[in-house]
């Protein structure tokens, strides 16, 4: 992306000798990549979840997860066996 950059803006500063308009495409281009380009603070994206404050938070997600399948069987064993025989196959 760095590469692609530099290049496009020394083209633009090239084009530039001749007409100025050139000279503010680059510096919009090389504004546009400071704010919204790789690198930048805000473009950092979110994880999938909240990271585990500690391994005892971590657990408690657990055993929750762990509880709620084993309601999920507890209630609906023909599912459960038909999800089972598709594991084995």
């Amino acid at each position: 992306m760095r590469g692609i950059l530099a290049t496009g803006t020394a083209v633009l500063v090239i084009l530039g000798i001749g007409d100025h308009l050139w000279w503010l495409a680059a510096v919009a281009l090389l504004y546009l990549y400071a704010t919204h380009g790789r690198g930048s603070p805000g473009t950092t994206t979110p994880p999938a979840g909240p990271a585990p404050d500690s391994y005892r938070a971590y657990r408690d997600r657990r055993d929750r997860q762990a509880r709620w399948e084993r309601r999920y069987r507890r209630e609906r064993p023909f599912e459960t066996r038909g999800q089972q025989r598709e594991k084995t196959r």
